[in-house]
């Protein structure tokens, strides 16, 4: 948990680049959700229910499902939208964009699976973290960190996004 708080503080987010890359960051953290989901959202799944914002996962087997979002990460995506003047595209537009090479602009494309991966390997090391984590490392972590904390194994079940609590 202290090593995912090092990595947040440490992305320059004085660009939409680095903005976007803490949003990203902070929902792989704070969502358990796995990198393939976050590579799917769109604008419109990320939505404020009259409470709270909510973010719309479409996971592996078609499965949906919507989790509350903290509100920190609340505040990380929604500066990130800010800076990439995204919040008034089509609803089905990339909630995350690639972006053009080291021009820290953004492309109209969505950020696949495979560049959320690099992108944490490198925002890793740039936080002098070790190589052996990754994307996945975060869901695992906010899992048993639930766990412990006592939370209902159904509740972990569904936040995860898994059919059998094994």
């Amino acid at each position: 948990i202290e090593q995912a708080r090092t990595l947040l503080r440490s992305v320059d987010t004085g660009h939409v680049v680095g903005l976007r890359d803490r949003a990203i960051l902070a929902t792989l953290a704070y969502t358990a959700c796995r990198a393939g989901a976050v590579a799917k959202l769109r604008l419109g799944d990320f939505q404020d229910d009259g409470t709270q914002y909510m973010l719309r996962f479409q996971e592996k087997g078609g499965k949906s499902r919507e989790i509350p979002v903290r509100h920190d990460l609340e505040g990380f995506i929604l500066a990130y939208v800010d800076a990439a003047g995204i919040s008034g595209e089509a609803k089905d537009s990339p909630l995350f964009r690639a972006s053009n090479g080291r021009s820290r602009k953004l492309a109209a494309k969505p950020l696949g699976t495979e560049r959320i991966c690099e992108l944490v390997k490198r925002r890793l090391k740039d936080a002098g973290l070790p190589s052996r984590l990754s994307p996945h490392s975060f869901r695992v972590t906010a899992i048993t960190s639930l766990l412990e904390q006592g939370v209902p194994m159904e509740d972990v079940q569904y936040l995860a996004g898994h059919a059998e609590p094994r």
